[in-house]
């Protein structure tokens, strides 16, 4: 333990960290910027701050407030102690519905605080397209505006009083007619009246520097409003009084479409006198599909409030009519609108990513200009960036003048770091020769610091400097952003990586097969980090169970990305600190799909956990559960499952097996099926043509039987086989020999090749669970044996239906993923159908049973983040199925819920949606669970079963609700 770690713990009742994880998940913000710190604080209250301060300004430590540690600019890194006011210093302490005012903790996330206003039909202004998880500190940090900005103003516009320690330990109370001013600010700011009146650029979004003209006597000398903005520089802030705004009852959205982003930009400015709560802008070249959107090839939202729905809808109808557009759109339904401002809330990590996949960065995010000049700047800058051979996608605050654009800069090599300081340099003119603002919303930061005497002079800089030194003397705080800056084109987080490709398992196609760059994906918007889940969103489980950053989607690829760089986390692959992380992540997929920027943190995960093991010894879990289907196999070969199932019945027996196992002793051993899916499907088609049906003459299906349906929930794939074959299709099972030329459809397995006989009978299989136990080279041999096997279907028109949605996501990605060598592996996953995707594209005229029933469950977290659920929400609609089911994951997630010390962050999970909405669920409600994994989490947590789709359907084919059980 340092000097420093073990002062600091002697005096402050907050966690102190400074091992090896709290410093790795602390180097970066959201920034191109990284610094190592020397640990982490988690103060409990101002009391501890004090303690902190006093601490490091004995040492000589330098100290930065971190809220959720998404700046953009770099202003939330540091070399000394990082305060982290997530944890402890997060309360809304109070609320005032008839002052129209809340008492906060700077750690308190924006959307609590709108939960808690939104009953008295109050809100906070601003409101960033991170208010999920931005806190209410970092927003004063930075003076954070949001897409309602128009309407409500900045941060600032919305505070009244901020409780700050200073760096020497002063307890003040900053607020309007000098309220809490340190000893000789007053006496500096009158000294420069005329500067402070003339010097200050005036836009809406002026957000650069000191905003030290708020000490003018005409705008109330008013010291907190002055703070706003200081980014930590100036004190610590520990509360805040907030003034909170009337929402409109109802709320409409227009969507006006353009032609190009510079037509939109010319047009936002004369949309404001309508009175707007939004002017929104974003080009076609930002989104990923413009299905919904009306025609056009750049879009404003704006939108409008009122009393009634009736009254919001004119007002955006108004503006329709005002606007001269290519097309446009008013939605009033909320969920309608929640969809589309989805698009414009991840623009922030889709763009950075160019449309040919090209990585695109932050560094010039959101410089502002006077509105009204938004359409000559845009142009200006289209310019000086083709100049410079760089691409962008601005987007953003378009009534503000505020433009977001990540570039495609080059910061790995010197002659591109060269050019990005170019740029820059002339970027930053550019928007001066506007009127503008280096920074529109997210601060200076060591992004633009560097650049402020462009804007505002050196004489200006230099007073700057001067209340720096009446707040800070010491340059204790935050030191190197805002005055005396780092070079912006120093301590780029991207020097420490290795330059050569990692030798890895995976293909990274989307990476160029380059680990290092898939882990730079993660840029730290920190979607992951939020306390809830939306909708069908999944993303991340683990995080909302444990609320540790560590398990974040996150924090697990900043580790990734110290374990690359070797400074902090310095044993590579071997690193224990990257495995505990990792430990757990349930492997839900669901980065894949929520997080904006596509990381895939499983297929991270088995990555590492296939480096880490390399010619170690494994847990006994991942052989126990990796190997499930050779176990299974080798039961259904001996016909043991009735003595397994009674054995496992025996406390004591099945204590033992769960612990030689490293199984979670909280769990039940599942029963296994008596007589296999393939085994009831031999002795059926073995008796002749199907009397369950008519004679299919449709198109021929090869049904899958993955491991779960064949050795365990054979039901459902018996009642799969009645729908389909009821839809009039024909169904046959893979081969289980490898042949040559074999015909493929009479549902049976015949040898052509007498050799063939000699190589073994063999089935096919996903590798699911060798790929999510890290066993990479054995998921390839059974991938390939697999491929083998398929090798006749291939060459069919015949889809594959996978009826278990994790064996089908595996199929779709970790197959081509991993054997990203062999081009059958992307024919196989082209081949991949759902059960609802079959039915209706290979039977669109088969009207499936009424079934006239609410649903409740889950879908699956693999088909929502890699399949997608539209075709069953229809199939669903079609048999009368109503409801919607959750989203996030049921907790069990293959291995993960039964391995050993996961037990309670499984039952965390499913306590979060899926129980829930199954005990809240009326009688004679059908609980829908695709997965295997979510039909067991609900019969051993909940002692409800759940069904498969096709089991229902297959029901009510029957009119039998006892039939089609596994």
């Amino acid at each position: 333990m340092t000097d420093l770690e073990a002062q600091l713990r002697a005096v402050v009742r907050g966690e102190v960290a400074f091992d090896v994880t709290s410093r790795a998940l602390t180097t970066m913000d959201a920034s191109n910027y990284r610094r190592v710190p020397a640990g982490v604080v988690a103060p409990r209250d101002a009391d501890d701050v004090a303690a902190v301060l006093a601490v490091c300004r004995e040492r000589g430590v330098p100290v930065v407030a971190r809220g959720g540690g998404t700046s953009i600019a770099g202003q939330a890194t540091g070399t000394g102690v990082v305060l982290d006011f997530t944890r402890h210093m997060n309360r809304l302490v109070a609320l005032d519905p008839e002052a129209r005012t809340a008492v906060v903790q700077p750690g308190l996330v924006l959307d609590r605080l709108q939960e808690a206003a939104a009953p008295h039909g109050l809100r906070f202004g601003p409101d960033p397209s991170t208010h999920s998880r931005c806190t209410l500190g970092g927003m004063i940090g930075n003076n954070s505006c949001g897409s309602h900005s128009v309407a409500w103003g900045t941060t600032a516009d919305s505070v009244r009083e901020l409780d700050v320690v200073t760096a020497r330990g002063g307890r003040l109370r900053l607020g309007r007619d000098w309220a809490g001013a340190p000893e000789g600010l007053r006496e500096l700011a009158e000294g420069e009246l005329a500067r402070l009146r003339t010097g200050f650029p005036q836009l809406p979004r002026r957000i650069s520097g000191y905003a030290l003209d708020a000490l003018l006597p005409e705008n109330g000398a008013d010291v907190a409003r002055s703070f706003c903005g200081s980014e930590g520089t100036l004190g610590v802030l520990t509360e805040a009084v907030v003034r909170l705004v009337e929402s409109p009852r109802a709320r409409a959205l227009a969507v006006l479409a353009y032609a190009d982003e510079s037509a939109a930009a010319e047009a936002a400015a004369g949309l404001l006198p309508f009175g707007p709560l939004t002017v929104e802008g974003m080009a076609a070249d930002l989104v990923p599909s413009t299905a919904g959107l009306p025609r056009g090839g750049a879009w404003l939202f704006v939108e409008t409030g009122g009393e009634t729905a009736g009254e919001a809808r004119a007002r955006a109808e108004a503006i329709v009519r005002a606007a001269d557009v290519v097309d446009a759109l008013v939605v009033t339904d909320p969920a309608g609108q929640r969809a589309l401002w989805r698009i414009r809330e991840d623009a922030s990590g889709t763009a950075t990513r160019m449309p040919d996949g090209t990585e695109a960065w932050p560094g010039w995010e959101d410089c502002a200009v006077p509105p009204a000049r938004l359409g000559p700047y845009l142009r200006d800058f289209r310019t000086l960036m083709t100049a410079h051979g760089l691409r962008g996608t601005p987007y953003g605050h378009f009534g503000d003048g505020c433009i977001h654009v990540r570039i495609d800069f080059d910061l790995l090599t010197a002659p591109g770091v060269a050019r990005f300081r170019s740029f820059s340099e002339e970027l930053a003119e550019l928007v001066v020769a506007h009127g503008g603002s280096l920074s529109g919303e997210h601060g200076d930061g060591q992004a633009r610091a560097e650049l402020l005497p462009r804007m505002y002079g050196a004489e200006m800089v230099g007073l700057f400097e001067r209340v720096k030194g009446v707040w800070d003397p010491d340059d204790l705080l935050n030191p190197g952003m805002l005055v005396r800056p780092a070079p912006l084109d120093s301590g780029l987080r991207f020097s420490v990586l290795p330059r050569e490709p990692v030798d890895v398992a995976f293909g990274y196609p989307s990476d160029g097969g380059d680990f290092s760059a898939a882990v730079r994906r993660c840029v730290g918007v920190a979607k992951c980090r939020t306390t809830s889940v939306s909708g069908s969103g999944v993303m991340c489980p683990s995080f909302r169970a444990t609320g540790a950053e560590e398990h974040s989607t996150r924090g697990r690829a900043r580790l990734l990305h110290e374990m690359l760089a070797g400074e902090v986390v310095t044993d590579g692959w071997r690193s224990e600190e990257v495995r505990d992380a990792l430990d757990l992540c349930l492997s839900c997929k669901g980065c894949r799909s929520d997080c904006p920027v596509g990381v895939d943190m499983a297929m991270y995960k088995a990555e590492f956990l296939h480096q880490h093991y390399a010619g170690r010894r494994r847990p006994a879990a991942h052989h126990a559960l990796g190997r499930l289907p050779v176990w299974l196999r080798a039961v259904s070969r001996t016909h043991t499952a009735r003595l397994v199932n009674a054995l496992a019945a025996v406390p004591p027996l099945a204590r033992a097996a769960k612990r030689l196992g490293g199984l979670a002793p909280e769990r039940e051993i599942p029963r296994l099926a008596t007589r296999t899916f393939s085994r009831w499907w031999e002795r059926r088609r073995a008796s002749g043509p199907s009397a369950e049906g008519p004679t299919a003459r449709g198109d021929l299906v090869v049904l899958w039987p993955d491991t779960f349906t064949e050795h365990l929930s054979p039901g459902v794939g018996r009642a799969a086989v009645r729908v389909l074959e009821a839809a009039g299709l024909r169904v046959a099972l893979p081969p289980t020999l490898r042949l040559e030329k074999p015909p493929v459809g009479d549902g049976r397995t015949v040898a052509l090749d007498p050799l063939s006989l000699l190589r073994g009978r063999g089935r096919v299989c996903c590798g699911l669970t060798y790929v999510s136990t890290g066993q990479l080279d054995r998921a390839r041999a059974v991938m390939r044996r697999t491929l083998d096997l398929m090798e006749p279907v291939l060459e069919t028109d015949a889809p594959v239906v996978v009826l278990e949605p994790s064996c089908a996501a595996a199929l779709r990605t970790d197959v081509p993923e991993l054997l990203h060598d062999d081009p059958r592996a992307a024919r196989l996953a082209a081949k991949v159908l759902t059960f609802a995707e079959t039915l209706e594209r290979h039977a669109p005229g088969w009207t499936p049973p009424r079934v006239d029933r609410p649903v409740t469950g889950q879908t699956h977290c693999h088909q929502h983040a890699v399949l997608g659920d539209a075709a069953d929400r229809r199939l669903r609609e079609a048999a009368l199925l109503t409801g919607e089911l959750s989203g996030g994951c049921c907790g069990l997630a293959g291995n993960f819920g039964f391995e050993k010390g996961h037990y309670e962050v499984s039952v965390a999970c499913a306590q979060e949606q899926l129980l829930p909405s199954v005990r809240d669920a009326p009688d004679g409600t059908v609980v829908l669970a695709d997965g295997y994994s979510c039909r067991t989490q609900l019969a051993q947590l909940a002692g409800v079963r759940g069904r498969h789709l096709a089991e229902v359907l297959a029901e009510a084919l029957e009119g039998d609700t006892g039939h089609g059980g596994g």
